[in-house]
């Protein structure tokens, strides 16, 4: 029986992963989303899942996996598989809300936020709020689904409209627009809930600021380099990691030009890596990956 399986969506993002698997002998079973499952099946794939569906697979694909996905990924864990960023990631993948409280219970900062599910909400939640703010859709990806207002007028015009983000779940926040210091977000990404890199990252469109190879195209790439947190910082993103349940995953934080507060504001179980990381960071992480999942393997087997 092949020991590992690897649950994707996104058709390029992988093979650096799949490519490091096969480099080290590793076998596995490479699965998509497809298809239908039978929930009495008590036979997973194999003991040990790696989920790697994007919250951005609605972009892709009207009919997106994200949902079904969450339940079939829940019946291989009912059925003794180890599933790697399970359905208690995704719980906290598939909400930005969630993120934010999670965060917050750790005493850490995060911008200003209201959560609405209503249109007819919006207007007091930014009063509450103030100007400049965002309108973000609960589950986004890629940045997408983040509008920018600086004005009551700006927001009443597009409410009127309909000219607001939607989700695909039908919740909104309006948050706080934080100047970020420099210009720049810093990306911490975590492996088995403990620090593995860090990168800043900036420029690209407003909000559509993606480390992944496939969102180096267009006429914004972002710039990324290979950055170092204090050792404060460092603890806080394995803390929400851990939280979290993140076998692999990143958290964001700016710092906020204001008052220097770093505001963490994004967890994001979907880690496919800095593109080109020999130029960014001079090592591989796929590499660190795939010595976990081994020793994950022979976990699973006991």
């Amino acid at each position: 029986m092949t020991q590992l399986a690897v649950l994707y969506e996104h058709p390029a993002w992988f093979a650096p992963l799949f490519e490091a698997l096969d480099r080290r002998g590793v076998t596995y079973r490479a699965l998509t989303p497809d298809g239908d499952f039978d929930p009495a099946d008590r036979m997973p794939p194999a003991p040990l899942i790696f989920n790697r569906i994007a919250m951005s697979a609605f972009l892709r694909d009207r009919e997106h996996p994200i949902f079904w996905a969450t339940s079939l990924l829940a019946q291989w864990e009912l059925d003794g598989a180890r599933v790697l960023n399970g359905p208690a990631a995704l719980a906290i993948d598939t909400s930005k809300a969630r993120q934010l409280a999670l965060i917050a219970s750790l005493g850490l900062g995060i911008p200003r936020t209201r959560v609405v599910r209503r249109r007819a909400d919006i207007e007091a939640a930014a009063e509450a709020i103030g100007f400049p703010l965002v309108v973000k859709a609960n589950i986004g990806g890629a940045g997408a689904g983040i509008v920018r207002f600086d004005s009551r007028d700006e927001l009443r015009s597009a409410i009127s409209a309909g000219d607001l983000p939607t989700s695909i779940d039908g919740v909104l926040l309006v948050q706080d627009y934080v100047p970020a210091r420099e210009g720049k977000i810093t990306r911490v990404e975590t492996l088995d809930r403990a620090y593995l890199y860090a990168i800043d990252v900036a420029g690209g469109g407003a909000f559509d600021l993606c480390p992944a190879d496939a969102c180096q195209a267009g006429d914004n790439p972002i710039s990324m380099t290979a950055s170092e947190p204090s050792a404060l910082l460092r603890t806080a993103a394995e803390a929400i990691a851990r939280a979290a349940n993140l076998d692999v995953g990143g958290v964001e934080y700016m710092i906020d030009d204001r008052d220097g507060i770093p505001r963490f504001y994004d967890i994001n179980a979907l880690s496919n890596f800095v593109a080109k990381p020999l130029d960014v960071l001079g090592w591989d992480p796929h590499e660190r990956l795939v010595d976990r999942i081994a020793d994950w393997i022979e976990e699973a087997k006991n």
